[in-house]
């Protein structure tokens, strides 16, 4: 009977070890096969045997950042009530009253209108951030609109093929659409194991454009990494980019996830200036002080690239970091501040135009945070590039809220 017993516990662990990684699997998306790495090594950002930052990346020891996130979890993490949202209704179905119009599904999950061009960037409407579908880095709110009620698109951009924004649940059910997918070289590959149509990919190397009606979309310099297997088998097999939208009358700024590098300055110069700019804040720390921005450098990016009015994303729906889940906006908003840059922050599902003033009350709670001095994330090898945008002089800030704490 023991042998039963411990024989049917045996076969329901396998069987659900196996459902586990069958769905990790999959998830974990598909490396560029010959063919197609074939076409990626001609590309300039090509390394050794994979893709490659201009500046090299510094990143803490694995043991401190495991001690940190599981020895040393904050209480602030994640929020401790329901957070406000903001309806929608039917106001994607009317056009924007100045042309353009950026709104933010959470994260880093945008639909970019502007001269009557629809483009959903980096769609994520599963619950977890993870290889594995149930379980991870789990949303702080359900999505603010249903996939299905979204207007019809002319064009969906995705910036890498990280897990908080490339999502396959939400790529399958993109699929049925007829629809351009316009990404990274090598993320293709992702999208077709994903059942997206070949003929509907195209893929873009930094400073590649490609028209979608009246916008022109441009791929831009980045300064990240990529990969999605839990075996880091295909680490940088694909490459990152932020994203520029040039229509008739109007210019947006995506920074996708990036850290601070010497390129934003040459972006303002060739694409700029831009009426909207769309800047990651978030899921920073000084071990990985060069993948992603932090708060300070996103709003000197702001200034790199000319931008006019900043709307701070990549916050308030994952936690991926060590920071309190609030940080980083309050951290935008002394900055802003500081050097003179105009921030919209909007509700989730809540909408921003060109000049428009945003409501300039905190719509998250009061809770601890760390200023920039007490948790400094500057970049290396970055040092002239942050001077100038330091000393560049800013516009007059219209729509900062003053700080919670």
């Amino acid at each position: 009977m023991i042998k039963k017993i411990a024989g049917g516990v045996l076969g329901v662990v396998v069987i659900g070890v196996g459902t586990i990684y069958a769905s990790a699997y999959t998830n974990m998306g598909q490396k560029p096969d010959d063919d197609h790495k074939a076409q990626l090594t001609q590309s300039k950002q090509w390394g050794d045997d994979s893709f490659a930052n201009e500046l090299p990346m510094v990143r803490g020891p694995l043991s401190e950042i495991f001690r940190q996130f599981v020895l040393e979890p904050t209480d602030h993490n994640r929020p401790q009530q329901d957070i406000p949202v903001e309806t929608i209704g039917d106001r994607l179905n009317v056009a924007p009253e100045s042309g353009a119009r950026v709104t933010w599904f959470g994260h880093s999950t945008l639909l970019v209108e502007m001269d009557e061009t629809r483009i959903l960037i980096d769609p994520v409407w599963s619950k977890h951030a993870s290889p594995v579908p149930w379980v991870g880095a789990e949303r702080f709110y359900d999505p603010v609109i249903a996939l299905e009620d979204l207007p019809e698109l002319n064009a969906i951009v995705i910036s890498h093929d990280h897990y908080d924004h490339l999502d396959m649940e939400t790529v399958q059910r993109l699929a049925r659409q007829q629809v351009q997918w316009i990404v990274p070289l090598g993320v293709g590959s992702h999208l077709e194991y994903w059942g997206v149509s070949k003929s509907s990919i195209t893929e873009l190397d930094w400073w590649q454009s490609v028209q979608v009606e009246e916008t022109t979309v441009t791929a831009t310099p980045s300064r990240h990494r990529s990969g999605r297997s839990v075996t880091f088998s295909d680490v940088n097999a694909t490459l990152w980019a932020g994203w520029a939208f040039n229509g008739p009358e109007h210019s947006v700024f995506y920074s996708g996830d990036t850290g601070m590098h010497d390129r934003f300055e040459e972006i303002g110069e060739r694409l700029g200036p831009f009426d909207l700019t769309v800047i990651e804040t978030g899921a920073y720390n000084p071990l990985w002080k060069d993948t992603h921005l932090g708060p300070e450098q996103a709003v000197l990016v702001h200034k790199l690239v000319k931008g006019k009015t900043m709307l701070p994303v990549h916050w308030g729906l994952f936690d991926l970091s060590s920071h309190n889940w609030t940080e980083p906006v309050e951290r935008v908003k002394v900055a802003a501040e500081k050097y003179g840059v105009d921030v919209a922050i909007p509700l989730p599902g809540g909408s921003v135009e060109p000049g428009q003033v945003i409501s300039t009350k905190a719509w998250w709670p009061k809770v601890p945070w760390k200023n920039a001095e007490e948790r400094p994330i500057w970049a290396t090898q970055v040092e002239d590039a942050v001077k100038r945008a330091k000393e560049m002089k800013g516009s007059t800030p219209q729509s900062v809220a003053t700080p919670s704490s």
